[in-house]
């Protein structure tokens, strides 16, 4: 049986031209994306998708299978919106919260997909740091929240009412200027080259991002600019700019309004995982629905 969310990654590829555009509209990362894709061609047993230059397009098979995963996929919405009526979905309040990278590239492709499932239920976000949005859980001013913890680093303090569920975990990369040598490559870059270069030392004081630091620190790099509030917009224009480099989630990277050149790093051992936090001891129709839906859109992109 085809899963369907990779099948829905399919028709976003056919829709958009191209896996990196299909994986912005989705909110993947470019890698996971093209990862879950490789899975569906297995399924299938055949190639559904010819990478070029430009894009992608459709093989034969794709197209058929694409047609199909429509239908499919058409018939699910439907399911959910039906039970969604049976299970005290037609009305209500889900209050959200979440930090501005989730809330630019991650939310709306989430929401779009629950309004169209639940077009009764009331939405409102609100926009957090990442321990505030846990804290405003907590506090019952929001009913769900996506924060965020850094490896290396120590683990998010949970209030205890409050529990967190992993929902896509992607590696930290280098940014540049365009053309800087350091990202000229395609092969892995050893933290070790990293040593006396200028560094974009991005919120050395926030805790989440101390461990990151560190280790940075320990390879070499040297800071040059310090920003101290967590602004990824900033911190690529930054690197844009020729300033210095700078180490950011892939998602940010990927989707910068600056053009910035970028590497992988070996070891794969800087990581942000994104999470959603909830009360464990309540539970409403609203946000359990939501939590659901992250799992099926997120919950296999990007896991190392």
């Amino acid at each position: 049986m085809y899963d369907p969310t990779r099948l829905a990654a399919l028709v976003a590829v056919a829709e958009a031209g191209s896996i990196t555009r299909a994986a912005e509209r989705l909110g993947y990362t470019t890698p996971a994306l093209s990862q879950q894709l490789a899975k569906l061609e297995r399924e299938a047993g055949t190639a559904l998708l010819v990478r070029h230059h430009r894009g992608a397009r459709l093989t034969g098979a794709g197209e058929l299978l694409v047609a199909r995963a429509r239908r499919v996929l058409d018939e699910l919405e439907r399911a959910r919106h039906e039970l969604a009526r049976l299970s005290g979905l037609s009305g209500g309040t889900l209050r959200l919260g979440t930090f501005q990278t989730a809330g630019i590239h991650l939310l709306p492709p989430a929401l779009s997909a629950f309004r169209r499932a639940h077009p009764d239920v009331e939405l409102t976000v609100a926009d957090y740091e990442p321990s505030a949005g846990v804290s405003a859980v907590a506090a019952g001013e929001v009913d769900l929240a996506l924060t965020h913890a850094y490896a290396p680093g120590d683990p998010l303090p949970l209030p205890s009412a409050v529990r967190i569920e992993p929902i896509l975990v992607e590696e930290l990369v280098l940014v540049s200027a365009p053309g800087h040598a350091l990202t000229s490559g395609t092969a892995r870059l050893p933290l070790a080259e990293l040593a006396g270069q200028p560094l974009i030392s991005m919120a050395p004081d926030a805790p989440a991002r101390r461990g990151v630091e560190a280790l940075l620190a320990r390879s070499g790099a040297t800071p040059s600019v310090r920003v101290p509030t967590p602004g990824y917009l900033l911190v690529c224009a930054l690197a844009s700019a020729g300033l210095g480099v700078a180490v950011v989630p892939e998602m940010v990277a990927r989707t910068s309004v600056t053009p910035v050149g970028v590497r992988a790093l070996e070891g794969g051992d800087l990581r942000r995982t994104v999470s959603v936090a909830f009360r464990s001891e309540e539970t409403a129709p609203a946000a359990d629905a939501f939590r659901a839906l992250l799992r099926g859109t997120f919950g296999r992109a990007g896991q190392p």
